[in-house]
């Protein structure tokens, strides 16, 4: 039986879409669907697609899962999110892989759902590619991977609880690796996800994103975890973007992608290390993606 879980916050308007999308899947195992939301008006459209619904005090996703995890039903537990869409077959692309009883841990391909014609789409398609072409070799390598929390599976009762300073998506696969689980990468299960559209939104979306990794290391020693999410990782494969652009317009948007990044680390940097700031969960809504 899989267990699918959908957190939301403040999505009435996608929130359908994102259930309707679960419920055409051709799958063969039973399931449960539960939206967990915080408010009032994601809960309501939940409710009358006729789907199972917990209402979370509004304290972060972390923690909503955390909450409700030790009522999930299912063998095998899969997360979205209420502002993405997944594509046809993509549970199925996701369960062959739990056939294997060392797979503890699954993530599937995220795709810019944005138009590429405008310089933050473009950055959504480029950053997509990049995150899949790491996933794919990791994967061929039989290295570890981080999952992508827009959708990504585990096996349920293996893990009970996860701290709640650091991205869950994130923790939990190094959680299963460290207990000797293998985490794949299923690249036909395709997950349709809106972007940032203003700059305000785009570095907001990327230090919550980074400061969520950075507090890794109070749970799991370097030395003991391949990371993926570095700044040199960045840099070494920096090289590598510039083969993506088709047009000078693009080639010129992709050097402009690397100050902005280069902010986000310092950015992270100065608040973590010499500020002592620290991501914390919590319900953060990113207008633009919506």
């Amino acid at each position: 039986m899989i267990s699918i879980l959908i957190t939301s916050f403040k999505e009435p308007d996608t929130i359908g879409k994102a259930i309707e999308a679960f419920t055409k899947q051709d799958i063969d195992e039973a399931y449960e669907l539960i939206v967990v939301a915080p408010d009032d008006e994601t809960l309501s459209v939940a409710e009358k697609h006729g789907v199972k619904t917990f209402r979370d005090p509004g304290r972060g996703k972390s923690y909503a899962i955390n909450l409700v995890l030790p009522e999930l039903k299912g063998d095998v537990i899969i997360l979205s999110d209420g502002d993405v869409f997944i594509g046809g077959g993509s549970l199925k692309h996701i369960m062959k892989y739990f056939r294997h009883k060392n797979t503890g841990c699954v993530t599937a391909r995220v795709v810019s759902a944005d138009s590429g014609k405008t310089m933050f789409g473009y950055w959504s398609h480029l950053m997509c590619w990049a995150a899949h072409n790491l996933r794919a070799k990791r994967m061929r390598k039989g290295k570890f991977l981080e999952c992508s929390g827009y959708l990504w599976a585990f096996r349920n009762k293996v893990i009970k609880r996860f701290p709640l300073d650091v991205g869950e998506d994130t923790i939990v696969p190094i959680m299963f690796y460290l207990k000797k689980w293998e985490i794949k990468y299923a690249e036909k299960a395709l997950v349709f996800v809106n972007y940032p559209k203003n700059m305000k939104d785009f570095l907001k979306q990327k230090k919550r994103t980074a400061g969520a990794h950075d507090n890794i290391k109070k749970y799991v020693a370097k030395k003991r975890i391949p990371r993926m999410k570095t700044f040199w990782n960045e840099v070494a494969g920096g090289i590598g973007l510039f083969t993506y652009p088709r047009s000078f317009k693009e080639f010129i948007w992709t050097i402009w992608i690397f100050p902005f990044r280069l902010y986000i680390w310092l950015s992270l940097f100065f608040n973590s290390k010499l500020l002592g700031r620290k991501y914390s969960d919590g319900w953060r809504r990113v207008d633009s993606t919506k």
